[in-house]
């Protein structure tokens, strides 16, 4: 398994309040305006698992494995030729701040990987971005 992290976002809010938003996708409604359209369009999501269709890799499925309350959110990623995992680390530096990175571990042959690597890295690094930047109060009462 190759290891890609994002940079780390320090987060205006409780890690309390950001790990109640993240770790249920039906309070994510407002994501689907900030994603961008030439990439990623097709958006769905339950409670549980979001879908989405992300160019150029087409259809993937990212469903909650693991929830540990006000730390991490494990997901996995179903509908791609190679395993894939992520999870979302919170932690907590003050009442309200906190720290958020992304880990994604894939299981890459050594002919993909290179093809890979650069745009899963940007991936990542723009998705910590998104989250970062998401007004966590106004969707804590959806």
């Amino acid at each position: 398994m190759t290891e890609y992290t994002s940079d780390v976002k320090t987060i205006p809010y409780s890690s309390e309040v950001i790990f109640a938003v993240l770790s249920d996708f039906r309070k994510l409604d407002l994501v689907k305006d900030k994603l961008p359209e030439n990439k990623v369009n097709n958006f769905t999501y339950d409670q549980d698992s979001c879908s989405l269709n992300v160019s150029p890799i087409g259809n993937v499925k990212f469903v909650i494995v693991e929830r540990n309350p006000h730390s991490s959110i494990k997901l996995e990623a179903q509908q791609l030729p190679f395993e894939l995992n992520l999870t979302i680390e919170l932690k907590q530096n003050s009442e309200n701040e906190t720290n958020l990175g992304l880990v994604v571990n894939a299981n890459l042959n050594p002919f993909l990987k290179p093809m890979v690597s650069k745009p899963l890295q940007e991936g990542l690094n723009k998705m910590a971005d998104m989250l970062a930047s998401l007004p966590y109060n106004e969707l804590t009462d959806k």
